[in-house]
């Protein structure tokens, strides 16, 4: 792997990592809603508190286009979509890249 191909793969990573943050996230939310953690736990709200707080200011500006869907929020899996179109469009261009280099 070439230097060009590895500059890529950093934000293809760093784009995994948030993927799994939002999924978490996510998850503890569900189970935060449906009471099966404990809200009084303080590593609980912490967790709970760092997550909306790396998550909240990808979530805002969608959360202004989307209508109101009542109790849903479709903000997450509208991000994910996202981060998978931005993971592919990488992954194309460091191709692309690539085989540049090569011919």
């Amino acid at each position: 792997m070439n230097t060009v191909a590895a500059l890529f793969a950093i934000p293809i990573i760093l784009l995994n990592i948030l993927w799994w943050v939002i999924i978490v996230q996510a998850i503890l939310s569900w189970l935060l809603a449906f009471n099966v953690l404990n809200t009084g736990s303080p590593a609980v709200r912490q967790i709970a508190n760092a997550l909306d707080r790396v998550t909240a200011p990808l979530y805002r500006p969608i959360r202004r286009l989307l209508p109101d869907f009542g109790g849903i929020d479709f903000s997450p899996m509208v991000v994910l979509i996202l981060i998978m179109i931005v993971q592919k469009l990488l992954a194309g261009v460091a191709m692309d890249v690539t085989t540049a280099g090569i011919a």
